[in-house]
């Protein structure tokens, strides 16, 4: 039997969208962003998607240990411009936030610019038109960046992530307004996400990363998949993402052209890893003297010239996803990283 949680609170306003908005904006109910009005009519139209009970208590979430029902989710999936039937990927996503293993207490409040990113496969994103293909981190797709920003619409006004308080990210990011992609499929030459951790091809999943915006990765010049492979591990290599500081679960997102070169000299998904695991490493003599002190004591590091550290503890800590349209550009997305008070794994969810 499902936990309730008490009904939303129901408030009267007559004035009109303006005044609404901007009594939003003063009670810290939004993101910066204006906000759709998420009157009950709205709300209701958007509980039809789903057969859960409103007061469903979906997930817990920190800092603030706010109840995410069912209910509260679709307020806040209707303030962010979210068409109805987005709802379904909306509540996985929560529900995989709130899993203990994603560690959302310490996402929630860290000093990183750590964001969920959520990644959709299967039928549903295609259903949707969660796009995969062109721009897929960027702007122009309504499902991408309504269901991205109605996931940190919740983290704020129910977990209780507001920027200074609940979030203390130094900077922040971009990819804090909204982060959702799906993978694309059609051009992928290996199996899914979603296949290679254990699901059926038509399979609808949600799963989430704590990552940082994706860094781009550039190679225009090599036709050969060792060669695509060695731009990336050099990118990935780098000496101030938390996987260096605190291993995790990077995530590497290539773009059809890379990935088709990297496929067609006989490169596996888990050869690829094991590549990365391997070359993806940066030079110890390269870090401050008490940055190398943290890698002899926590990670066993050998203090010598010729140390080469890595960025995960095992080769299939390395996540793929194809994704973007033609161009030799790929991304990574350094995580939060894995230990106490890191992001501990990526968490899937398939949708009911």
């Amino acid at each position: 039997m499902s936990t309730l949680g008490p009904a939303a609170k129901i408030f009267e306003f007559k004035e009109a969208y303006e005044a609404i908005d901007e009594e939003y904006q003063a009670r810290g109910w939004t993101d910066g962003l204006p906000i759709v009005p998420p009157t009950e009519a709205r709300v209701r139209e958007c509980l039809a998607f789903t057969d859960r009970d409103p007061r469903e208590i979906v997930g817990v979430l920190p800092p603030r240990q706010g109840e995410a029902t069912v209910e509260k989710i679709a307020a806040n999936a209707v303030m962010a411009g979210c068409r109805p039937e987005y709802l379904p990927v909306i509540l996985s996503a929560i529900e995989a936030l709130a899993d203990p293993l994603f560690n959302l207490d310490s996402v929630q409040a860290t000093t990183h610019p750590v964001a969920p990113l959520i990644v959709v496969n299967g039928p549903i994103a295609r259903e949707l038109g969660i796009n995969g293909g062109y721009n897929a981190f960027g702007q122009g797709f309504r499902a991408n960046v309504t269901i991205g920003r109605a996931v940190r619409l919740v983290l704020m006004n129910v977990g209780g992530g507001l920027p200074g308080s609940g979030d203390r990210a130094t900077q922040g990011s971009p990819a804090k307004i909204a982060y959702c992609v799906a993978e694309n499929e059609a051009e992928s030459p290996w199996e899914p996400l979603h296949v290679e951790t254990g699901f059926p091809r038509d399979a609808s999943v949600v799963t989430v990363f704590g990552c940082e915006g994706p860094h781009n990765i550039q190679d225009h010049y090599s036709n050969t998949g060792l060669g695509v492979l060695r731009t990336v591990a050099g990118a990935m290599g780098q000496a101030g993402s938390n996987n260096l500081l605190g291993w995790g679960w990077p995530l590497l997102a290539l773009g059809p052209e890379h990935a088709a070169t990297i496929a067609r000299d006989g490169y596996s998904k888990a050869k690829v890893k094991e590549f990365l695991f391997e070359h993806a490493r940066f030079p110890f003599a390269r870090l401050g003297r008490e940055y190398q002190q943290q890698q002899v004591e926590r990670h066993g590091a050998v203090d010598a010239p010729g140390t080469m550290l890595s960025i995960v503890r095992r080769p299939e800590d390395i996540s793929i996803i194809v994704a973007g349209g033609a161009g030799k550009h790929s991304c990574w997305q350094p995580t939060f990283g894995d230990g106490t008070h890191f992001t501990r794994r990526p968490i899937t969810r398939r949708r009911p």
